[in-house]
């Protein structure tokens, strides 16, 4: 091969690999967030870039248009106010202060559980296909409810517990955590095995202000709640309430999220009655409007 010919023929492999590069870096996934916020009888699926600037709606669901939903909970699903992603965001978990719960699968939108639960104001998944929703001041409410997928509209087990707003699982202690209005409650899982599932409670904790309304696990050792006055770290080790930093002294933080390694923040908070058409970033500082629905919750998955 002369001199001339392979310098041809590594200018073309050259450009070729530069083509590649430039490939791949087209290709890249942005740096953006995906969230989950509910309201009215919505949920929509939003995109935010990373700046926390702009943001689109990539999915959306209405009550009616549940698949396998029985027509009697259209009526109970008029007020969603939780919406936890589970399943890497292929399922929602979901909650109407209307008087229901509901699973529903993403991609059909059908509903792969359901169950009505007075004021129903959060719900979580627990291990073996069970399910628990905090139940808020109503007639048949103010209380914790469990139930099993497998059966719809029957309740498993059930404790009295005074305005609940929060059910948080976490996994690395083996218990479920519970917020009402002055106390944070763990219970652990009793009788798992069989049809006749209880929980237990294993401790309780009087909240530093009233109101609790939000509860969200951050880690293995702590949890995020808000009250009406403030939002507060509890550590789970030593069983102590600190105030959360980033929003310390904020009244009325309706839903928080935060994660420990990136100190990625997201929050809402009541600014027209009890919603808003804002959710608001920390780290970085960001604010988005969604005008679309009168938003309550906001969750990342």
């Amino acid at each position: 091969m002369n001199t001339y010919t392979g310098f041809v023929k590594l200018s073309f492999l050259w450009v070729i690999g530069c083509f590649a590069c430039e490939a791949q870096q087209t290709d890249k996934k942005p740096d953006g967030i995906e969230l989950f916020a509910c309201g009215d009888d919505q949920v929509l699926m939003l995109a935010v870039d990373s700046s926390f600037q702009k943001v689109d709606t990539v999915w959306t669901w209405r009550a009616s248009e549940t698949v396998g939903l029985p027509g009697e909970y259209l009526s109970l699903l008029k007020t969603m106010d939780d919406c936890k992603p589970i399943e890497n965001g292929n399922e929602l978990l979901l909650t109407s202060s209307s008087g229901a719960a509901l699973v529903l699968e993403r991609s059909t939108k059908k509903a792969l559980f359901y169950a009505k639960a007075a004021n129903a104001h959060s719900i979580e998944a627990l291990p073996g296909n069970r399910i628990a929703v905090a139940l808020s001041i109503a007639p048949g409410g103010n209380r914790i409810a469990l139930y099993d997928r497998s059966k719809p509209d029957e309740v498993l087990f059930s404790d009295s517990l005074y305005s609940g707003h929060g059910v948080a699982w976490v996994p690395e202690k083996n218990r479920l955590y519970a917020l009402g209005y002055d106390e944070l409650r763990a219970y652990a899982l009793a009788d798992w095995d069989t049809d006749a599932p209880k929980l237990v409670l294993a401790g309780k904790w009087a909240l530093p202000d009233k109101d609790g309304h939000d509860l969200s696990r951050v880690s293995g050792s702590s949890l995020l709640l808000s009250t009406h006055g403030n939002v507060w770290l509890f550590d789970l080790d030593n069983e102590t309430f600190g105030p959360f930093g980033p929003l310390e002294g904020m009244h009325d933080v309706k839903s928080v999220s935060y994660n420990e390694a990136t100190q990625r923040l997201i929050y809402t908070k009541a600014e027209i009655s009890w919603w808003t058409h804002h959710i608001y970033s920390g780290h970085p500082d960001g604010v988005v409007e969604v005008p679309q629905i009168n938003m309550y919750k906001v969750r990342v998955p």
